[in-house]
Protein backbone atom coordinates (compact mmCIF):
# COMPACT_ATOMS: atom_id res chain seq x y z
CA UNK A 1 0.00 0.00 0.00
CA UNK A 2 1.05 3.44 -0.34
CA UNK A 3 2.26 5.35 2.40
CA UNK A 4 0.54 8.25 3.07
CA UNK A 5 2.59 10.76 2.64
CA UNK A 6 3.42 9.93 -1.07
CA UNK A 7 -1.27 10.36 -1.08
CA UNK A 8 -0.78 13.95 0.59
CA UNK A 9 -0.95 16.75 -1.89
CA UNK A 10 2.43 18.58 -1.47
CA UNK A 11 1.40 21.77 -3.28
CA UNK A 12 2.19 25.56 -3.44
CA UNK A 13 -1.24 26.09 -4.87
CA UNK A 14 -4.30 24.63 -5.46
CA UNK A 15 -3.24 21.44 -7.64
CA UNK A 16 -5.39 18.57 -7.86
CA UNK A 17 -5.70 16.60 -4.62
CA UNK A 18 -4.39 13.16 -4.41
CA UNK A 19 -7.02 10.06 -5.32
CA UNK A 20 -9.45 12.69 -7.66
CA UNK A 21 -9.32 11.41 -10.98
CA UNK A 22 -7.25 12.83 -13.32
CA UNK A 23 -8.74 14.73 -16.59
CA UNK A 24 -8.46 12.97 -19.70
CA UNK A 25 -7.59 15.01 -22.11
CA UNK A 26 -6.01 14.76 -26.40
CA UNK A 27 -3.72 17.22 -27.57
CA UNK A 28 -0.18 17.31 -30.15
CA UNK A 29 2.66 16.37 -28.48
CA UNK A 30 6.43 15.72 -29.66
CA UNK A 31 8.51 13.37 -29.56
CA UNK A 32 12.32 13.41 -30.92
CA UNK A 33 10.78 16.17 -33.15
CA UNK A 34 8.36 14.19 -34.45
CA UNK A 35 4.75 14.85 -33.53
CA UNK A 36 2.19 12.06 -32.69
CA UNK A 37 -1.59 12.94 -31.34
CA UNK A 38 -1.22 12.00 -27.20
CA UNK A 39 -4.65 11.22 -25.89
CA UNK A 40 -3.99 10.56 -22.05
CA UNK A 41 -6.26 7.15 -21.91
CA UNK A 42 -4.51 5.55 -24.09
CA UNK A 43 -1.46 6.34 -22.47
CA UNK A 44 -2.83 5.02 -19.16
CA UNK A 45 -3.63 1.39 -20.97
CA UNK A 46 0.05 0.95 -21.17
CA UNK A 47 0.39 1.66 -17.22
CA UNK A 48 1.06 4.37 -14.85
CA UNK A 49 1.73 8.39 -16.44
CA UNK A 50 3.66 10.64 -14.79
CA UNK A 51 2.54 13.94 -16.12
CA UNK A 52 4.31 17.15 -15.24
CA UNK A 53 4.09 20.52 -16.15
CA UNK A 54 6.59 23.31 -16.35
CA UNK A 55 6.67 27.39 -17.21
CA UNK A 56 8.21 27.08 -20.64
CA UNK A 57 10.61 25.64 -22.71
CA UNK A 58 14.18 26.68 -22.76
CA UNK A 59 13.76 28.57 -19.49
CA UNK A 60 16.93 27.51 -17.16
CA UNK A 61 14.73 25.67 -14.87
CA UNK A 62 12.90 23.60 -17.55
CA UNK A 63 15.73 22.70 -19.23
CA UNK A 64 17.42 21.09 -15.75
CA UNK A 65 13.73 19.79 -15.30
CA UNK A 66 13.67 18.16 -18.61
CA UNK A 67 17.58 16.84 -18.52
CA UNK A 68 16.78 15.40 -15.16
CA UNK A 69 13.77 13.97 -16.15
CA UNK A 70 15.17 12.73 -19.55
CA UNK A 71 17.92 10.61 -17.65
CA UNK A 72 15.65 8.95 -15.26
CA UNK A 73 13.34 7.91 -18.49
CA UNK A 74 15.11 4.17 -18.03
CA UNK A 75 14.12 4.00 -14.24
CA UNK A 76 10.20 4.98 -15.17
CA UNK A 77 10.14 2.34 -17.73
CA UNK A 78 11.52 -0.50 -15.75
CA UNK A 79 8.70 0.60 -12.71
CA UNK A 80 5.96 0.58 -16.00
CA UNK A 81 5.04 4.73 -16.14
CA UNK A 82 5.54 6.56 -19.33
CA UNK A 83 6.63 10.71 -18.91
CA UNK A 84 5.21 13.24 -20.52
CA UNK A 85 5.87 17.02 -19.59
CA UNK A 86 3.37 19.28 -21.31
CA UNK A 87 3.65 23.52 -21.23
CA UNK A 88 1.43 26.10 -22.89
CA UNK A 89 3.97 26.25 -25.37
CA UNK A 90 3.05 26.03 -29.41
CA UNK A 91 4.24 22.54 -30.91
CA UNK A 92 6.55 24.26 -33.39
CA UNK A 93 8.67 25.40 -30.20
CA UNK A 94 8.40 21.94 -28.19
CA UNK A 95 9.41 19.87 -31.57
CA UNK A 96 12.76 21.45 -31.00
CA UNK A 97 13.05 21.01 -27.18
CA UNK A 98 11.80 17.58 -27.35
CA UNK A 99 15.03 16.93 -29.11
CA UNK A 100 17.45 19.00 -27.33
CA UNK A 101 16.65 19.19 -23.77
CA UNK A 102 14.41 16.02 -23.75
CA UNK A 103 17.33 14.48 -25.51
CA UNK A 104 14.30 12.81 -27.48
CA UNK A 105 13.63 10.27 -24.16
CA UNK A 106 10.06 11.29 -23.21
CA UNK A 107 6.76 13.49 -25.37
CA UNK A 108 6.05 16.70 -24.25
CA UNK A 109 2.74 17.87 -25.24
CA UNK A 110 1.28 21.46 -25.85
CA UNK A 111 -1.37 22.99 -24.89
CA UNK A 112 -1.02 26.96 -26.19
CA UNK A 113 -4.78 27.50 -24.99
CA UNK A 114 -4.42 26.52 -21.16
CA UNK A 115 -7.62 24.15 -21.26
CA UNK A 116 -5.78 21.40 -19.92
CA UNK A 117 -3.30 23.55 -17.85
CA UNK A 118 -6.62 24.90 -16.39
CA UNK A 119 -7.70 21.79 -15.67
CA UNK A 120 -5.57 20.34 -13.52
CA UNK A 121 -5.31 23.60 -11.85
CA UNK A 122 -1.40 23.66 -12.75
CA UNK A 123 -2.06 27.75 -14.38
CA UNK A 124 0.12 30.11 -12.63
CA UNK A 125 -2.12 33.29 -11.78
CA UNK A 126 -2.11 36.19 -14.03
CA UNK A 127 0.17 34.38 -16.57
CA UNK A 128 0.50 32.87 -19.66
CA UNK A 129 2.30 29.84 -18.40
CA UNK A 130 2.02 26.77 -16.27
CA UNK A 131 3.29 26.30 -12.41
CA UNK A 132 5.64 23.46 -12.00
CA UNK A 133 3.53 20.61 -11.22
CA UNK A 134 3.96 16.96 -11.22
CA UNK A 135 1.03 14.19 -11.12
CA UNK A 136 1.42 10.81 -11.10
CA UNK A 137 -1.25 9.26 -12.70
CA UNK A 138 -2.44 5.14 -11.87
CA UNK A 139 -3.73 3.10 -14.68
CA UNK A 140 -7.22 3.84 -13.72
CA UNK A 141 -6.95 7.44 -14.25
CA UNK A 142 -6.70 8.47 -10.41
CA UNK A 143 -4.11 10.82 -9.24
CA UNK A 144 -1.79 9.24 -6.77
CA UNK A 145 0.58 11.98 -6.12
CA UNK A 146 0.72 15.52 -6.76
CA UNK A 147 4.06 17.89 -6.30
CA UNK A 148 4.08 21.51 -6.99
CA UNK A 149 7.66 23.48 -6.23
CA UNK A 150 8.92 25.86 -8.38
CA UNK A 151 12.12 24.40 -7.96
CA UNK A 152 12.90 21.40 -10.68
CA UNK A 153 15.03 20.19 -7.55
CA UNK A 154 12.69 17.00 -6.36
CA UNK A 155 10.17 16.52 -9.09
CA UNK A 156 11.62 13.25 -10.48
CA UNK A 157 12.94 11.78 -7.62
CA UNK A 158 9.60 11.96 -5.70
CA UNK A 159 6.91 10.70 -9.17
CA UNK A 160 9.68 8.31 -9.24
CA UNK A 161 9.05 6.82 -5.61
CA UNK A 162 5.43 7.26 -6.23
CA UNK A 163 5.56 5.07 -9.46
CA UNK A 164 7.70 2.65 -7.56
CA UNK A 165 5.29 2.50 -4.66
CA UNK A 166 2.47 1.77 -6.95
CA UNK A 167 4.36 -1.14 -9.02
CA UNK A 168 5.13 -2.85 -5.78
CA UNK A 169 1.01 -2.87 -5.26
CA UNK A 170 0.92 -4.79 -8.17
Amino acid sequence: MLGASLFAPQTAHAALDANSPAPDFSAPASMGGHEFPFHLKEALQKGPVVLYFYPAAFTKGCTIEAHDFADAVPDFKAAGATVYGISMDPIAKLNKFSVSECRSAFGVIADPDGKITDSYKAKMPLLHMASRTSYVIAQDGHVVLTYASMSPDEHVERTLAAVKALQKQH
